[in-house]
């Protein structure tokens, strides 16, 4: 077995002897053998072991184990205590997914503190089998079928190569101890379920099933590596980003075959699930304004297209609710947009700036100091160009404004009256006239981001 472990590690290009390899060690039979392999294969590593507490002083005594065997083999031993339970608890999931995020969190904490390179794990070809069917279970598609890769990220499988059948053999041939879980053999657990009632049928069928399936594994692996290709170029051609916004004409997406499933690709990535998104593309054919959420994103129809935008924090939102006050001999803020302020007199060479992110104001119609909100329902103005009242809303139906758009509108404005709809019109009653002597332009560089 040592000679194929050598053989994969530089097969699949895992690690090298210049390499620091920290080892995930529960005290089991996979992670013992795969600490005295690493040994006796000469690799520099040290051993680290997370005690969830779960099974009281069967918990204790499996750390006690491990040191034990750390050091046997004079390598380092780094271990932490684990409020599972009480974590699982706060974050509503379940205790096996709690174990998981705090045990590769802290894993990654001591690799970079203590300058490891990998962190390996023992998982083996029958754990390959078993994730298989779990997530062939929870509908994962593509993406879930491709296993347990040897290396992903940071973190390395060098026993993906062998069976628990043939780690055991090695176990018992020299003649090592190991700590069992009593955890394993209770079938409440999916993996148990299916370690001990489905997994054994194929295998009784086929009894080189672990490796015919790691074998279909890679082929699925490299079909979602097309897959993937494909399915990103079609994104890139579809999904507009500017700043953090998404924008997706709907029209794009109606004309992907299979729609569903390039519709996944698309909008998965922004947390939205599958149920939500046949949801979304049902709204395709409704009135705009609809609005769909992810944990992390919102999604908004509007007319002839998806504008998909992050969700604000508390912080962000009560930021973006602010009211700024700008006193006369202000010059440029920053936030929560960068707006410069210059008072220019007019004269023969005086030109006004035409574009929208200029406002020229009549200064001696301006009362200070200024004020920079967001609109709110009611505002109304007069148009530049009308002299009669508007409401804020009529006008951004008038100009086709998304409801993103409206949501980012910022208003510039005297007293109780609106002088600018920053980056659109000014108010009327503002405007530059042939009695003007002096101007007051501010100009919108951009939002700071």
């Amino acid at each position: 077995m040592l000679k194929q472990f050598k053989t994969f590690i530089e097969a699949k290009a895992l690690f090298g002897h210049g390499d620091k390899i920290l080892l995930a060690v529960s005290g089991g039979i996979d992670s013992v053998v795969m600490s005295e392999l690493i040994h006796k294969a000469g690799y520099p590593f040290g051993i680290a072991h997370c005690n969830f507490g779960l099974r009281g002083t069967e918990s204790d005594a499996d750390e006690t184990f491990v040191k034990s065997l750390a050091d046997r083999y004079h390598v380092p031993f780094i271990t932490k205590r684990f409020l599972t339970t009480k974590d699982a608890k706060k974050k509503k999931i379940s205790i096996q997914m709690s174990a998981r995020e705090l045990r590769y969190q802290w894993f990654e904490e001591i690799r970079e503190n203590e300058k490891f390179t990998f962190i390996a794990t023992a998982h083996h070809l029958d754990d390959q089998v078993e994730t298989f069917f779990i997530n062939l279970l929870r509908s994962t598609g593509i993406a879930g079928l491709h296993g347990i890769l040897p290396l992903k990220g940071n973190i390395v499988r060098p026993m993906l190569f062998t069976t628990r059948m043939e780690i055991a053999a090695y176990a018992t041939k020299h003649k090592l101890e190991f700590r069992e879980d009593s955890s394993n053999a209770d079938d409440k657990y999916l993996r148990n379920k299916i370690r001990h009632d489905v997994a054994p049928i194929f295998q009784k069928i086929n009894p080189s099933f672990p490796q015919t399936l790691n074998d279909t594994i890679h082929r699925l692996r490299e079909t979602e590596t097309i897959f993937r290709k494909s399915m990103d170029e079609t994104r890139n051609k579809i999904v507009k980003s500017e700043r953090s916004i998404a924008k997706i004409r709907i029209r794009d997406l109606k004309e992907l075959d299979p729609i569903d499933t390039y519709a996944f690709w698309i909008l998965s990535p922004f947390g939205f699930h599958e149920s939500v998104i046949h949801d979304i593309l049902d709204s395709t054919e409704e009135d705009s304004g609809k609005t769909f959420y992810s944990p992390t994103h919102r999604l908004i129809r509007n007319r002839e297209e998806l504008i998909i935008d992050p969700l604000l924090t508390e912080k962000e939102q009560k930021q973006k609710d602010l009211i700024i006050t700008i006193p006369e001999n202000k010059k440029e803020i920053r936030k929560p947009i960068h707006l410069t302020f210059t008072k220019l007199s007019v004269d023969i060479n005086f030109t006004i700036d035409p574009t929208k992110e200029v406002a020229n104001l009549d200064l001696h119609k301006v009362t200070f100091p200024l004020t920079l909100r967001r609109w709110e329902k009611g505002d109304t103005f007069h148009p530049f160009g009308m002299d009669k009242k508007k409401k804020l809303s009529d006008f951004f139906i008038d100009i086709k404004l998304s409801v993103l758009e409206k949501e980012n509108i910022m208003l510039l404005c005297s007293g109780s009256q609106i002088l600018w709809i920053v980056g659109h019109r000014i108010d009327h009653r503002f405007r530059i006239t042939s009695h003007t002597k002096e101007v007051l332009q501010v100009k919108w560089i951009g939002k700071n981001s």
